[in-house]
């Protein structure tokens, strides 16, 4: 195989991405040219401090891309304005009439997370808007997901650009990746993901809320005011027991372990990688 015009690591704070990028930098994994960090606006303080952290250990460029505040953005379709008309997290449903439940299309992560990627890479081959690449272009896309998340390794769908993984090839699961990161930087990265994002599990409900008093509330606030902004019958929620965020028995039971276990970094492979 002919070796790629780029090759691109697709950065996020979570243990897998940065025990990724680290060992890149160390030179165990093949070199990249750059990072690229797709940012929501919507993630926790402590993510946005660890990749400051993190960016101070690598001497590849790390750049920083955004479509926007996806907050603003949410709470803007859920009150009739905006850039949206329909909400494009996948929060949880209820039909005011049937008590059918049912979960929104997730839009997020290809709006938010996947295009600015892409569009950074599109410049950093010189490409303008519109302009076609040149034939024979190819860009590796190094993803940080690891050997016990092999399910969620996919095929780009733009043919020029290969999605390669170096953490199954290396047969690293998660805890692998954290035992690596700890006793190389004594350090435990934070998950990332927004701050609102609904695949969240009682346990990480209840961190929020215990550990982050200010983002809890400004979480809780979002689900009251997003209420009904699907122009139907459904009332949407953003905790999965349909039910306002603020009311919820967070305490994990035994039953909980279970149906959280489905739900666990769900949204990792994109946009906590």
């Amino acid at each position: 195989m002919s070796k790629p015009n780029l090759r691109i690591l697709s950065l996020g704070a979570g243990v897998q991405s940065s025990t990724l990028a680290l060992m890149i930098e160390k030179g165990l994994i093949p070199k990249v040219d750059a990072a690229i960090f797709s940012d929501t606006m919507g993630e926790p303080v402590a993510v946005y401090d660890f990749l400051k952290w993190l960016q101070t250990k690598l001497s590849y460029p790390v750049y920083k891309v955004s479509f926007g505040d996806l907050r603003k953005d949410t709470l803007d379709s859920a009150e009739g304005r905006g850039r949206w008309n329909f909400l494009t997290i996948p929060l949880f449903t209820v039909n005011s009439k049937t008590g059918k439940k049912g979960i929104l299309r997730r839009q997020c992560t290809g709006n938010y997370k996947i295009n600015p990627v892409q569009q950074k890479i599109r410049e950093l081959l010189g490409l303008k808007k519109g302009e076609k690449r040149k034939k024979g272009t190819k860009v590796e896309l190094v993803m940080g997901i690891s050997y016990d998340e092999m399910t969620r390794m996919t095929i780009n769908r733009i043919k020029w650009l290969q999605n390669v993984y170096p953490l199954v090839d290396l047969k690293m699961k998660r805890a692998d990746c954290i035992k690596w990161f700890t006793d190389n930087y004594n350090v435990r990265p934070p998950r990332s993901a927004c701050t609102f994002c609904p695949y969240k599990t009682n346990t990480e409900w209840l961190y929020l809320k215990n550990n982050y008093p200010k983002e809890w509330a400004d979480v809780v606030e979002l689900d009251k005011r997003i209420r009904t902004g699907t122009k139907t019958e459904d009332r949407v929620y953003i905790h999965k027991s349909c039910k306002p965020l603020g009311e919820v028995d967070l305490e994990v039971k035994q039953n909980d372990l279970f149906e959280d276990f489905g739900m666990l970094d769900e949204c990792e492979g994109m946009c906590g990688v």
